[in-house]
Formats: structure tokens, C-alpha cells, sequence
């Protein structure tokens, strides 16, 4: 009877109960999504939610957990020594404008190229930024991450100066927001939302998004347009400017001017109330009389900035490597010997065989006639051992009775001993900034030894008593003269 009258209740009151269904379901359903949101708000950690870039505003700023502090980043590119370059330069823009450098990791080789400055053919900012930005997330998700602060001593600088630094693994933390042990993890119920929130984070600082506030502040300079200086010829044209056929050819109107970064982007500018300031490429090289990007060779009237311009002008490796380089000079080669740094594959480099040959040739003939025999040759070249024969070193290599030569290999145990020691260092996660709090003490723990082949390599050419021969215009070449002429090896 209940069931009865029941149904005789509603069926009396049609328009009551087309009316009452619809907005009883609205209101479970809102019921519904409201538990489920505030139960998700307390289950997932506001890092991982997606950041999208049409609501910024309701986002919280990524700038809210820097404790006041003011940050420089910029877009390394191309081989090690390239962006060791680059590392030198913003150290002096940074304590320029009074920033702490956000250190980054030392790239894959070509991982990122920036093009030509003297062509006009060079990366948008925003794009090398998220180039670098994507590639650094990888190479801490593939735990391959080697800070430049775990490969150059930093130490000297921050006993003649007050530049601050801070590891870049720590500055990604705590601008999106992430445990940063995460990002290698094998668990994939975090990987997607964890990779979505790192991409809008470097797509934001990249400058995608344009300046945020007094937030971020995303240059738009580079070699094209801007050579920066620092107490000098602000606002004047520079002596390089695209010639008829390039403007042409790149459809360009703009022209190259020199400007003072202090004035530019220091207190009291737009970009100088920014927390983080970010740059495209800092590398820049002479060309037809003038620098390509950064002309800051000298500061008479700053004398902090003096010293600091005397003391970039050479960084040099961390003890570890410079040990491993001396080691290998006293152990396995034992006697006086000359270096060679020949340069064969890469680049330029491959079409000068001849050249670079002959200046080695030269190099090694008049020391096999001077004597003692056989003359020792440390060679550091990209030209697989396998792949001598047939050229001047296969032949050099079978001259037993005049010559031996030396090279490092990736399984000497010398090699193997200081990528271990490197890692286990950890300079770049010791570098606290004013965030002292930090744990790294559960990085990402690294799947392989780093290849520091280089570095070592270097080291050893510059304790080559009887001389150096290197490729002409090879930047390593160029490093291991540095490194000569500050006695690196006495």
C-alpha cells in the first residue's frame, strides 16, 4: 500500500516532479565535484598541478618562495668551452646589477647551438632559453646532471668578490615548486603532471609568456641588436653593422647598439626590479674590430669590478680534475713530452687535415732533432686511435725508434677514479646561496660516470714541458694556452 500511494503521490504532481529531478541531480553533482576538488587540493601538491598560460592570475607567482633574493639566468649553447665563455660573462653581469647566477649544468656538446652573430643568424632569446631549460630536465630525468660548479672552481671567486651562486637543480625547485628527485624517479603516476608543470615552468622563465610584474624580466637583446658594456659608450651605434647584402637577405632594419647594462637593466629600471632576470647568450667574440655581444674588458672606475674582470679572465678546474692531469703526467708518461690538440671532425675543423698536420709535424720534427729519442707525445684529438692509419698520426704512431705517444682512454682507471670522486664531491649542490636550507642530500643519484676526458686532457697539455701544438681556432686550444700561461701545472 505504501508503494501504492507513493506512486499515486507523485503521479498527481507532474509539473512538481519534472521540476525537482534535474535540480536534484545539479545539486548532487555540484556536491560531487566540490568534495572532489577540496580532497584533491589536500592530496596533490599545488607543484603538480598544470600551469596554463591563459591564467596566470590565479596562479601563485613563482617568484613567492625567493626570500627577496634577485636572480640572473641565462642560455648557455654549444661545446664546453663555449659555455665556459658564456659562464665568465654573466659572473660579471651578475655582480654588475647585484644578482645571484643560477648555475647552470654543463650541456651535452652541441646540445643547443645559437647560430652565426656575424651572419645575423642566431636563436630568438625565448627559444635558446627553453632549449637550455628542456635540456637541463633532461639530463637530471636521464641523471646524467653535471653542474659547471662540479667542473670549475668556484672558489676563487668568492673570496675576492661578492657574487652569489646558486645550482640551478636548486632554483628549478624552488621556482616550480618540485622535489626535484621526482623528476628521475621511476614512478610514472607523477610523471606526466610533473613533466607538464616543469614545461610551463621554462616555458614562463623562457619569457614565453612575456615580463611578468616585478616577477620575471625575459631579455630581448642579443648579438643582432645589442653589444652591452659597463661604464662606456651607452647609446652609440657599433662599429659592426649588418652590410647591404644581409640586411637584404634577412630582411633586417635594426642596427647594433652599444649599450651600458648598469643603465639598461640595473636599479631603477623595469628590469631592475625584477626577481629574475633573464638572458639569451652571453658568448661574444672579437670580430672586425668590435665584440659580438659583450664588450666588458675593463672597469677603471668600478674597482670591484676590476678585480673581479682580472680574476674570470681565468677559472680553473676543480682539484679532482687537475690532480687526475698531474697524475697522469708523473705516472704514465714519466718523462718531458710535448702536447698536441688536434681538432679533425667537428665542424670547420674537418676540411683543415693538412694544416693542422703540419703544424704538429713541424712541431715534433725539430724536437726529434734536438733529442733526447724518442720524443713523447701526449695526443688529445677527436680522431679515433682506430682510424690513424693512413694519416700523419699512424705514422707517427709506428715510428717506434723517434717517437711514443700517449693518449687517455675512457677505461684507465685514472678516469674512472676522479668521475667518481667528482660525483661524490657534489660542488654545484654545495653551492646554498641564501638558501641554506635546501636538501640535496637525496639528489638524483647518477646512473653513469660523467665524461670528463676533456677536462683531464687539458690538465695534461698544460704540463707539457716541451712545448704545445693546437688546432688554430679551436677554442680548446685556446683554453689549454690559458691554462699554460697561469702555470696551472707548477
Amino acid at each position: 500500500m505504501y508503494h501504492s500511494s507513493s506512486s499515486s503521490k507523485w503521479r498527481k504532481n507532474p509539473a512538481f516532479h519534472r521540476n525537482y529531478r534535474p535540480a536534484f541531480l545539479l545539486a548532487a553533482f555540484f556536491l560531487i565535484i566540490t568534495a572532489i576538488f577540496i580532497s584533491s587540493k589536500t592530496l596533490i601538491s599545488p607543484s603538480l598541478l598544470p600551469l596554463s598560460r591563459n591564467s596566470k592570475h590565479i596562479l601563485p607567482s613563482p617568484c613567492a618562495n625567493t626570500l627577496g633574493e634577485k636572480f640572473l639566468w641565462y642560455a648557455p649553447h654549444s661545446g664546453f668551452s663555449n659555455q665556459l665563455s658564456e659562464f665568465k660573462n654573466a659572473v660579471l653581469m651578475a655582480a654588475i646589477l647585484n644578482r645571484t647566477l643560477i648555475v647552470p649544468p654543463v650541456l651535452d656538446h652541441h646540445a643547443v647551438a645559437l647560430g652565426s652573430c656575424p651572419k645575423f643568424r642566431v636563436s630568438d632569446p625565448n627559444d635558446l632559453r627553453f632549449k637550455v631549460w628542456n635540456h637541463s630536465i633532461q639530463l637530471i630525468r636521464d641523471r646524467r646532471y653535471i653542474s659547471m660548479a662540479d667542473i670549475i672552481d668556484l672558489s676563487s671567486l668568492k673570496s675576492v668578490s661578492d657574487v652569489r651562486f646558486i645550482d640551478f637543480r636548486v632554483f628549478m625547485s624552488m621556482w616550480c615548486g618540485v622535489n626535484i628527485n621526482l623528476a628521475c624517479s621511476a614512478d610514472s603516476s607523477t610523471h606526466s603532471s610533473l613533466l607538464e608543470n616543469l614545461k610551463q615552468c621554462g616555458s614562463l622563465l623562457s619569457g614565453y609568456d612575456g615580463n611578468v610584474a616585478t616577477c620575471l624580466y625575459a631579455s630581448q637583446e642579443d648579438c643582432r641588436t645589442t653589444v652591452w658594456t659597463y661604464q662606456k659608450d651607452d647609446g652609440i651605434l657599433d662599429s659592426f653593422q649588418a652590410d647591404d647584402e644581409i640586411k637584404k637577405k634577412r630582411k633586417i632594419s635594426y642596427l647594433r647598439k652599444r649599450k651600458d647594462v648598469f643603465k639598461a637593466l640595473g636599479p631603477g629600471t623595469v628590469a631592475g626590479s625584477a626577481t629574475v632576470l633573464a638572458f639569451g647568450s652571453l658568448f661574444t667574440a672579437s670580430y672586425k674590430g668590435s665584440e659580438s655581444h659583450i664588450d666588458i674588458h675593463q672597469a677603471s672606475r668600478d674597482e670591484r669590478m676590476q678585480s673581479l674582470i682580472q680574476n674570470t679572465e681565468f677559472l680553473p678546474f676543480v682539484p679532482e680534475i687537475l690532480s687526475a692531469g698531474k697524475k697522469f703526467a708523473l705516472q704514465s708518461i714519466k718523462a718531458p713530452f710535448i702536447c698536441a690538440q688536434l681538432r679533425l671532425l667537428d665542424g670547420q675543423f674537418k676540411n683543415h687535415w693538412k694544416d693542422t698536420f703540419l703544424a704538429m709535424k713541424q712541431k715534433v720534427d725539430l724536437l726529434k732533432q734536438k733529442g733526447p729519442l724518442p720524443v713523447h707525445v701526449f695526443v688529445m684529438t677527436d680522431l679515433p686511435r682506430l682510424n690513424w692509419t693512413g694519416s700523419y698520426l699512424g705514422d707517427l704512431a709506428k715510428d717506434y725508434d723517434n717517437f711514443k705517444l700517449y693518449v687517455l682512454r675512457e677505461e684507465d682507471e685514472l678516469f674512472t677514479q676522479t668521475a667518481k670522486k667528482l660525483v661524490n664531491a657534489g660542488h654545484g649542490m654545495k653551492l646554498r646561496s641564501v638558501f641554506g636550507n635546501f636538501d640535496g642530500s637525496q639528489q638524483c643519484i647518477a646512473s653513469s660516470l660523467p665524461d670528463i676526458r676533456l677536462y683531464i686532457e687539458e690538465t695534461i697539455c698544460s704540463c707539457a714541458s716541451l712545448g704545445f701544438v693546437g688546432t688554430v681556432g679551436s677554442t680548446i686550444a685556446g683554453s689549454i694556452g690559458l691554462m699554460r700561461k697561469n702555470s696551472i701545472c707548477s
